[in-house]
């Protein structure tokens, strides 16, 4: 027994002497030239290269969110993917939701949740009139903080997307001039400075 307590003793000592990272000297704040609590407007070289606007709408029959996401290169304000969140983020619910999905629109035709039952995730893939696929995304997550937590929805041109992405990465070629083209070559060069934290 005596042996254990001086392990734990030990242990503890060790611990305490041990220093911590978590000091107000030496903090990282900087990473490749942008640091934490500065302006945006500071950096002049950045592009704001959005393939794809974004209104966002509050509180709408039910729903405590959505999101309505349109081209503006392929397909100019027309709407590509609409995600919403229902007002009532309960499993509950979630579970009646579903139920009432699979009986409008059948069997869905993927899982993307978890194996944990954190995040439960059902797509549905469908052919429209002009044979374009649209995607159907019914989700529910309360704990994991990299998704959106609650009960969501999200209905996907997905090609469309695609196309959006391309027809602006384009766009942006075709636009550019010489010397921004220079200024691009310059910023792909690195170094470590770039690469590590700094204070």
């Amino acid at each position: 027994m005596k042996f254990f307590v001086l392990i734990f003793w030990l242990l503890l000592i060790t611990a305490l002497s041990t220093p911590l990272h978590a000091t107000t000297e030496g903090v990282p704040k900087e990473i490749a030239g942008f640091r934490l609590g500065e302006d945006i407007t500071d950096y002049q070289e950045i592009e704001y290269s959005d393939y794809l606007k974004n209104v966002v709408i509050m509180d709408w029959h039910g729903f405590k969110k959505g999101v309505l996401s349109y081209g503006i290169c392929a397909y100019p304000g027309k709407i590509v993917r609409i995600t919403m969140k229902y007002a009532d983020s309960t499993k509950p619910f979630y579970n009646k939701l579903l139920k009432k999905f699979k009986q409008k629109y059948g069997k869905p035709t993927e899982w993307g949740g978890d194996a944990f039952g954190i995040l439960f995730k059902w797509k549905w893939v469908f052919l429209d009139e002009q044979n374009e696929r649209v995607t159907l995304i019914l989700q529910h997550n309360l704990q994991d903080h990299n998704e959106n937590i609650g009960t969501v929805m999200k209905l996907t041109y997905p090609e469309r997307i695609i196309d959006e992405q391309a027809c602006f990465i384009e766009q942006c070629e075709i636009n550019k001039s010489q010397e921004e083209k220079a200024k691009l070559e310059k910023r792909s060069e690195t170094n470590w400075d770039y690469l590590i934290p700094k204070q």
